[in-house]
């Protein structure tokens, strides 16, 4: 009896191919190991990621996912994690490890309540090079939700059992390897061996893993430690414990509790704190000029708003001045790799005009400053009058504030340096956490469509360039602020969840952004919906992205 075959439309080469009904995507992944630069970790199969040990039985598109992707990167940090957690049993089997937050290019990994010696972090390090060495695959077993549930409780992870007792889904996937169980949020490699290159840094009362970027994926970065960022997440993960919401299944207990409304108002009465500590360190430094800068949807805009009435209070004139006014024309922006107006970079501002205009207003002159047309692309002399007195301060917010550059002709003590994010410190569980990216494009979505028109397949489509263009012109200047800013808020995603879900949902499998569409959906089935939005104050920066805010954007 004939083989039978399924024609296969290959991404990579274009090309339909015939294979054999059952085919091994491991397997097809071999023929086109050569059109790929870095090692390819899944399959998106008609539009929809699968991992490497699935077979194909029926007619399908495929393009294979590698580590300069997203998707790739995010399976092989995955993979080191579970090999993390691993070692860790192995060596300290009465030790739980939680993996916390981004931290640079790794993530920072502790053990609940004990600090982490070189000694011990060198014994987990050589057994995750033996776990690798071994090759061994990872085993995927789905569990009737109940029987996953006891498993977990059994293993004494109680953290992971409450995050899926809210979730609506009545299947789980257990992953195994060798020995080891345990629940993880997406999918794995196929095997240790696909995840060699790493490092574990003994940092603080713990270690960092390291692990390649999508921009170099065959090699590790040189890991530079983030003094200040890392302060701002043990701020907040200590807050976490005080009110004791630490992770999603805190959320869910709370928001079945029925204790939602304290939450939200504690949450927001940290925030009125926080900025109201910052103002008061604006006016102890002497500064006249407050440089914002943070990346998309971290809420820099209310949070200005907010700092300026703040201000105020402490008797301060502050001004706010956009950066966006002082684009050159449009014939003189400089161009990107494809030849778009690239409107991100520095030398697209008028960076001379803007540091005149700044000087001659702290030296006391009256200024009318320029206001760019995105509709003509040329600015003109119809912007704001600054009439300056002694108490004027300038409230600067964009994305390059923080970039010496932009400033070069400011003594740096007239400047005061604020760098503001979404710096979410809600874990899923112990082992999963919730980059911080993920509540921003959340955001981002949800008010794209509300205010901009556009649908979340455009915001999906554009945000690979807006990630890119914060890795180059944000991240790295982020430890040159005074001060941190947390613009977080640890009830916001039950929230986000009525808004973007049905959004996403619009989504179908006819375009690649499909396989991101499904992660966030799954993301945030682990949420209780809050329906309640009356009780979210109308300063909030959640206001920002859903609607009704007392500001004017």
């Amino acid at each position: 009896m004939a083989t039978e075959m399924i024609r296969l439309h290959i991404e990579e080469t274009g090309e339909d191919v015939l294979y054999p009904r059952g085919v091994r995507l491991d397997s097809l992944a071999k023929d086109y190991a050569t059109y790929h630069t870095s090692r390819i970790m899944a399959a998106r199969v008609n539009n929809d990621i699968r991992e490497l040990f699935k077979t194909l039985k029926h007619d399908a598109t495929v393009r294979f996912i590698d580590m300069t992707m997203e998707d790739g990167a995010r399976i092989y940090q995955r993979g080191l994690v579970f090999i993390l957690y691993a070692a860790a049993r192995d060596l300290f089997p009465d030790r739980r490890l939680r993996v916390l937050h981004s931290l640079g290019q790794g993530l920072f990994c502790d053990f609940r309540e004990m600090r982490v010696t070189d000694d011990e972090i060198a014994q987990i390090k050589q057994r995750m090079h033996e776990l690798i060495d071994q090759d061994l695959e990872y085993q995927k077993q789905e569990l009737y939700k109940w029987d996953a549930l006891q498993l977990l409780e059994n293993l004494g992870m109680h953290d992971k059992a409450e995050l899926l007792r809210y979730r609506s889904k009545s299947t789980v996937n257990i992953y195994y390897l060798g020995k080891h169980p345990n629940y993880f949020y997406g999918f794995m490699p196929h095997s240790t061996g696909d995840t060699p290159l790493f490092d574990l840094i003994p940092y603080r009362t713990g270690m960092v893993l390291v692990f390649p970027g999508i921009t170099s994926p065959t090699a590790l970065p040189d890991y530079v430690p983030q003094a200040k960022l890392a302060d701002i997440f043990d701020e907040a993960e200590e807050w976490g414990r005080i009110i004791r919401v630490e992770t999603a299944g805190d959320l869910n207990d709370v928001v079945a509790g029925g204790g939602t409304r304290e939450l939200i108002m504690v949450s927001e009465m940290l925030h009125e704190k926080k900025i109201a500590q910052l103002a008061d360190r604006v006016t102890a430094s002497g500064a006249h000029l407050v440089l914002i800068a943070g990346p998309s949807s971290s809420g820099k805009t209310t949070f200005s708003k907010r700092l300026a009435l703040q201000l105020r209070v402490n008797g301060f004139d502050p001004h706010a001045i956009s950066l966006d006014d002082y684009f050159v024309d449009r014939d003189k922006t400089p161009r990107d790799a494809e030849g778009q107006p690239d409107f991100e970079c520095l030398e697209s501002l008028n960076t001379a005009g803007f540091n005149d205009d700044l000087n001659r207003i702290l030296a006391g002159e009256t200024v009318t400053r320029p206001k760019y047309s995105f509709k003509t692309g040329t600015s003109s002399e119809a912007g704001d009058t600054i009439v300056p007195n002694d108490r004027t301060i300038l409230v600067v917010e964009g994305i390059h504030g923080l970039n010496p550059l932009l400033t070069s002709q400011i003594p740096d003590t007239a400047k005061y340096r604020i760098y503001v994010s979404a710096l979410t410190f809600l874990n899923l569980d112990a082992d999963n956490r919730i980059p911080t990216t993920d509540v921003r494009i959340l955001r981002r979505m949800v008010r794209d469509h509300k205010f901009r028109g556009y649908s979340a397949l455009q915001t999906l489509q554009i945000w690979h360039s807006v990630r890119m263009g914060e890795e180059q012109h944000i991240f790295p200047f982020q430890e040159n602020a005074d001060a941190m800013f947390n613009s977080s808020l640890v009830y916001e995603l039950a929230f986000l969840k009525n808004y973007a879900m049905q959004l996403l949902l619009q989504i179908d499998n006819t375009v690649p952004e499909y396989s991101e569409a499904r992660r966030l959906i799954r993301f945030l089935d682990y949420f209780l919906p809050v329906m309640d939005i009356d009780v979210i104050p109308s300063t909030s920066i959640i206001r920002e992205f859903i609607g009704n805010s007392y500001f004017n954007y």
